[in-house]
């Protein structure tokens, strides 16, 4: 017997050398990786392609890339709205929302050209420069009633910002009580020439008079040419109150003023003003983005400041009257912006057709169809 049978061990086995292991998991481990690269460029590559844009897409397709400056046509004559002060400043609700959006925008407030429009205007989005020549802005933020009128003409709003209703001024002298539109028959009534309101007016028997400017109309009223003026309320109301003492003199001095009487007609249908943005629809998805995180971010704040300031502060001058609605009007949806190429934050963006968009148009018009359309 061998010496091996003696001792009982199993004849030896050569096992693999370490280093050709090692290599085999290396090589799979980097075949793997592969793999995952390839995966993950690919997903990239289709959300970036197919996804939501970044802010910086938004900007760039609304051709504010290398802008330097943004224009936006603003009233001059609406105290507490938007008001042009003696010293070429403006002041008001709508300046505050106006700058808000532009520094969402990417614009700071020196970089902000601030231009006077009238109501005519507004639709072509047509300003005047200090030359007098006509300029075309980039945003219109002019207390612009959002009518389905409107956007048939072509008009692009964005989403609501401030929510009021039509009202009537009279002199507090007068001794007619104004509870709607019907008392005011046989009454000569001022109102904004571009607005919808004439028609409700000689519905309600009284005869409609027509001006460029809502300061024309108050001055008329002042001076005994008409029997009242209506427009929204949130524009009348700044006319009723007295000016806060310390505040600069307005470019657009009334005279003659007289004591005024604010009335509540009862109005069903809201007034909801909205920014024309024009035919982009990456401006648009800009300031409903802007509006969005005002009503639901920390921009909340300075939309909350802006009504306390100018708009809250003249209630106490309009009772029973509601000046304005004190929360800004919720978005009618999100706005899809990617924040990096894996990532989506927001819903449905608003330059998407979405189910049932006919419907909800029809709904806004039979919601509309009866607005002062200021």
């Amino acid at each position: 017997m061998g010496q091996d049978e003696e001792s009982g061990a199993s004849p030896s086995v050569p096992l693999p050398a370490p280093g050709r292991a090692w290599r085999s998991r290396q090589v799979r481990l980097a075949a793997l990786l592969l793999l995952l690269v390839v995966v993950v460029t690919a997903t990239v590559r289709v959300v970036v392609a197919s996804g939501p844009p970044t802010w910086d897409e938004l900007r760039e397709r609304a051709g504010l890339t290398n802008r330097d400056r943004l224009i936006i046509g603003v009233k001059d004559d609406q105290p507490g709205v938007a008001q042009k002060l003696e010293n070429g400043a403006f002041e008001g609700f709508d300046i505050d929302i106006a700058y808000m959006i532009a520094e969402d925008l990417g614009f700071d407030a020196p970089e902000v050209t601030l231009l006077s429009i009238e109501s005519e205007d507004r639709a072509r989005r047509q300003a005047r420069d200090a030359d007098g020549s006509f300029v075309t802005v980039d945003l219109v933020i002019a207390s612009y009633s959002i009518t389905e009128q409107r956007r048939e003409q072509g008009v692009v709003f964005s989403f609501p910002y401030l929510e009021t209703e039509q009202s009537v001024l009279t002199l507090a002298s007068d001794p007619r009580q104004v509870a709607s539109l019907r008392d005011l028959d046989k009454a000569k009534v001022c109102t904004l020439g571009t607005s919808t309101s004439e028609e409700r007016l000689r519905e309600a028997g009284a005869s409609p008079i027509g001006r460029n400017r809502i300061s024309q109309c108050v001055q008329a009223l002042y001076d005994g040419e008409v029997d009242a003026v209506t427009t929204d309320a949130a524009i009348l109301a700044g006319f009723v109150g007295p000016r806060p003492s310390g505040e600069l003199p307005p470019a657009t001095k009334l005279l003659r003023r007289k004591e005024l009487r604010h009335w509540d007609i009862g109005a069903e249908s809201a007034e909801k003003w909205g920014v024309n943005t024009g035919p982009v629809p990456a401006m648009r998805d800009l300031v409903n983005l802007s509006l969005y995180q005002s009503a639901k971010g920390p921009d909340g704040d300075l939309w909350k400041a802006a009504f306390d300031r100018y708009l809250a502060s003249e209630q106490q001058y309009s009772n029973p009257q509601q000046v304005a609605v004190g929360r800004q009007p919720e978005p009618e949806e999100k706005v899809e912006v990617r924040q990096w190429p894996w990532e989506r934050w927001a819903l449905p963006s608003p330059s998407r057709p979405r189910p049932g968009a006919q419907t909800a148009a029809r709904a806004r018009g039979r919601r509309n169809r009866r607005s002062s359309g200021c």
